[in-house]
């Protein structure tokens, strides 16, 4: 156990491994009946779910570099899925919309998540779900104040740093 005892570290960490695993991914988009790459989901459902945004902001979102995230743009908007079009603030930079046939395709995945948990926790008390979807958004909220705050910190090193 590498000395980790803390039953909700530990809840955490097979919560992550079992979200990070491509397998799950694969299997919701075979229920959904899509025929999709497993490494487009992520940007997919992001823009189905939060609408438009520019490649810089969708590369920090989904922890990766602007270059591989402008190719998976890219990638989506050649199987009809994602669309490009100039910032109506800014006619430089190019915002990443998610288009009809990727609205469809997002809703077929969130149809196919549903029926999951409803495997997973179906004989779960609705007050049991609610609390659950309740404390998960406390909790989510509680460590992006905390990871916003160390982004403000670490920006004020670097600006203090370089004057």
């Amino acid at each position: 156990m590498h000395g980790q005892n803390d039953p909700l570290a530990l809840a955490l960490l097979d919560l992550a491994r079992f979200i990070s695993d491509t397998r799950r991914d694969r299997y919701l988009i075979a229920e959904a009946g899509l025929d999709l790459d497993p490494a487009f989901l992520p940007l997919l459902v992001r823009l189905g779910t939060y609408g438009p945004a520019g490649v810089v902001e969708l590369a920090d979102e989904l922890g990766r570099d602007h270059s591989s995230m402008s190719r998976q743009v890219a990638k989506l908007e050649a199987v009809g899925l994602a669309e490009r079009a100039r910032a109506a603030s800014d006619a430089r930079l190019r915002i990443a919309k998610i288009t009809q046939s990727g609205q469809a395709a997002v809703a077929a995945l969130a149809a196919a998540r549903k029926r999951a948990l409803d495997q997973a926790i179906g004989n779960w008390t609705a007050a049991d779900r609610e609390t659950l979807g309740r404390l998960l958004g406390r909790f989510t909220s509680a460590l992006q104040a905390l990871t916003d705050r160390s982004r403000q910190d670490l920006s004020s090193d670097d600006e203090a740093g370089s004057g």
